[in-house]
C-alpha cells in the first residue's frame, strides 16, 4: 500500500472523481480516500505506477502536498468536485 497526501480534496464528490480516475490506471485494483486527512491510498508499491497516479491526481486538480498548487489545479479540482457530486447523486 502507498499513501499520497493531496491538496484541494473537499468532499465525497472529489473522492468519487479521484477513484474513477485512478481506477483507470493499469496496476491499480483498490483505491481508498480519507476526506479528513486528504490521503489517497493505493494498493501498489510500484514506483512507476505511483508516479502515474500522482500525475493523474495533478491533472485532475489534486496535486500531492509539496507540489505546486496553481490556480489551474484549483479550478480543475472545482470542476472534478462538481462532476463527482453530479454522478454520485444520479
Amino acid at each position: 500500500m502507498t499513501v499520497i497526501e493531496i491538496l484541494n480534496l473537499k468532499c465525497g464528490g472529489c473522492a468519487n472523481t479521484i477513484k474513477k480516475g485512478i481506477n483507470t490506471i493499469e496496476g491499480i485494483n483498490e483505491v481508498s480516500i480519507d476526506l479528513n486527512t486528504s490521503e489517497v491510498t493505493i494498493d501498489t508499491t510500484d514506483e512507476f505506477v505511483i508516479q502515474l497516479v500522482k500525475e493523474k491526481l495533478s491533472s485532475m486538480g489534486y496535486p500531492e502536498i509539496g507540489d505546486a498548487n496553481t490556480v489551474l489545479h484549483k479550478a480543475k479540482s472545482f470542476v472534478s468536485c462538481a462532476t463527482g457530486r453530479m454522478t454520485s447523486e444520479a
